[in-house]
C-alpha cells in the first residue's frame, strides 16, 4: 500500500473525534462523583446500556468510513458548526469540574449539559462528511440520525442519573 492511499484512508472525519476522546479519558476523573463509571452505570437497563453503546459504535464508525475533506461551503459551516460544538462541550464540562457546586451543575440542564452538547460537533461532522470509501450512497441524514439515536440513549442515560441522585 502506498503512501498516498494511507494518507487517504487516514484523514477521515474519525480524526474529527479525536479531540473529544482525549479530552473525554483525560478529564473523566475529574468530574463530580455521580458521573464516575461506578455511579453513571450502575444499574442502567439493559436496553438502555446497548442502546447507548451500540449506536455510539455505530456514530464513530461511520466517522471511518467519511473521507475528511473541507472545500465546499456545507463543509466549511459543518467545520464552524464543528468547532463551536466542541468549544460549547468543553465548557460544559469544565463548569462541572470547576463549579460542581454551583446552582449550574447541579441543574438538570447543567447536569446534563455533557450529553446533549455533542449535537453541534455531531452536526458539524454531518455536514463535514459527503462520501464514503466505498461505493454506497452516502446522505448525511444518515449520519446525523445514528447520532440523534445515539444522543436520545445517552441524554436519557444522563437524565436518569440526575433523576436519581438530586
Amino acid at each position: 500500500m502506498s503512501l498516498k492511499t494511507i494518507k487517504k484512508y487516514a484523514t477521515n472525519c474519525f480524526v474529527l473525534t479525536i479531540p473529544i476522546m482525549i479530552w473525554n479519558m483525560v478529564l473523566t476523573n475529574q468530574l463530580p462523583k455521580y458521573f464516575q463509571p461506578e455511579i453513571f452505570w450502575k444499574d442502567i437497563p439493559t436496553l438502555l446500556t446497548y442502546g447507548e453503546n451500540i449506536s455510539r459504535a455505530m456514530v464513530f464508525m461511520l466517522t471511518f468510513l467519511m473521507p475528511l475533506r473541507i472545500s465546499t461551503p456545507t463543509q466549511k459551516r459543518g467545520l464552524y458548526i464543528y468547532l463551536g460544538g466542541v468549544l460549547l462541550y468543553f465548557t460544559s464540562w469544565l463548569v462541572l469540574i470547576l463549579f460542581p457546586d454551583s446552582e449550574w451543575s447541579n441543574s438538570s440542564m447543567g447536569f446534563t449539559a455533557p450529553s446533549y452538547t455533542p449535537l453541534l460537533w455531531l452536526i458539524g461532522i454531518g455536514l463535514i462528511g459527503d462520501s464514503f470509501y466505498f461505493n454506497w450512497p452516502f446522505r448525511r441524514w444518515f449520519f446525523i440520525s445514528i447520532s440523534i439515536l445515539f444522543l436520545l440513549f445517552h441524554n436519557f442515560h444522563a437524565f436518569t442519573i440526575y433523576q436519581r441522585t438530586h
